[in-house]
């Protein structure tokens, strides 16, 4: 794990402040929870800020939080550097922090999978049991997603859960959330929400979904191979 030296709460707010100055730093991207919004809540968020030095150099740090009580991070820095070096250098040569961010009671009011910030991307915890729970159902583009990579959508009465395995939350983290915010941090084009999201959500797609769709039917053959044999 890898940690900045942390300055004085004044000369923080004097960097935030500037950032915020700026076009380019103050546009914010966030991966929710639940399929809900956020182009409403685009205020400063409960993160550690890491000032960009705006000089390309490919060479990002990891910072690895706790998780929190009843939380547990779905990559690993070795996971995640793995796939980001699968990516042309430029797609990276501006990132300079990915954050395993702690899940905590503020963050609890609007739960994010991935949030972008300036040249820092912030990867949030998932629960220990792999089963996320929700009190209405599903929208279709999000349950199609989550199913994208492996998530299982389970109806109970009037709420829904959403099931992983530890092969599926890795992969709907490495090749969705990780490579979407990325999105959102190579995007020096668009500055409205829906804009972004379209092409975070491409970007993941086109860099995730895709090239790794082969090694998911083997892993979902397999699965069923398992399954099959189980029943003789």
């Amino acid at each position: 794990m890898i940690q900045r030296p942390q300055k004085s709460m004044q000369a923080r707010a004097q960097r935030v402040a500037a950032a915020l100055s700026s076009k380019r730093l103050r546009v914010m991207g966030k991966r929710a929870r639940g399929g809900e919004t956020n182009s409403s809540r685009t205020l400063i968020p409960a993160e550690t800020w890491y000032e960009p030095t705006d000089e390309p150099s490919n060479n990002y740090e990891v910072v690895v939080q706790e998780a929190g009580q009843g939380y547990r991070h779905a990559v690993t820095e070795d996971e995640i550097r793995a796939r980001l070096a699968e990516l042309p250098e430029q797609m990276i040569q501006n990132l300079e922090v990915v954050q395993l961010s702690r899940l905590t009671k503020k963050k609890l009011t609007f739960p994010c999978y991935g949030m972008q910030w300036g040249n820092a991307l912030y990867l949030y915890p998932i629960e220990e049991s792999l089963v996320e729970h929700y009190p209405r159902p599903p929208r279709p583009n999000q349950r199609k997603e989550a199913e994208m990579y492996g998530g299982r959508w389970v109806q109970e009465g009037h709420t829904w859960r959403l099931l992983w395995t530890e092969e599926s939350i890795r992969d709907f983290y490495l090749n969705n959330i990780l490579l979407h915010e990325l999105g959102h941090l190579l995007d020096q084009r668009n500055t409205s929400y829906l804009d972004r999201e379209r092409f975070a959500e491409w970007f993941a797609l086109e860099y995730g979904y895709k090239p790794n769709q082969r090694q998911r039917f083997a892993a979902q053959a397999a699965q069923r191979m398992v399954k099959r044999h189980a029943k003789k």
